[in-house]
């Protein structure tokens, strides 16, 4: 089960990440988030084999809105995301694409510039 620790509202860019964590609404977060149409949520996960379901229900009811498609940063490497979390999403309508980290960062800032309705989980690196 993974634990969910602080929020911070509204819809942000990730401005920075490395050195185990995220920058993001002109503030350091150290370890994993999960950044939703509300707003950035904290995440107690270290590596991409910690992803469970519960990101995935706090993303699908998400308050901000329901986000078309989750981008999965996994951390350094790429590592898949288990087919049963993979079902879960596409049986909810979203999208699911699963890359390293900072593959993910920049798809995550593209996705949101463009006003596109997109969440991010992202391991630290």
């Amino acid at each position: 089960m993974t634990k969910t620790e602080g929020f911070v509202p509204g819809r942000h860019r990730i401005e920075d990440y490395g050195g185990g964590g995220f920058r993001f609404a002109d503030m350091s977060h150290r370890g994993s988030i999960l950044a939703t149409p509300s707003g950035v949520r904290a995440l107690a996960l270290s590596k991409a084999s910690e992803i469970d379901v519960e990101p995935l229900d706090l993303m699908l009811s998400d308050p901000g809105g329901r986000a078309d498609l989750l981008i999965v940063g996994t951390g350094a490497d790429l590592a898949p995301l288990p087919a049963s979390l993979r079902a879960k999403l596409r049986a909810a309508g979203v999208g699911c694409e699963t890359m390293s980290t900072g593959a993910a960062v920049r798809t995550y800032n593209m996705l949101l510039d463009e006003g596109r309705h997109v969440a991010a989980l992202l391991i630290a690196v």
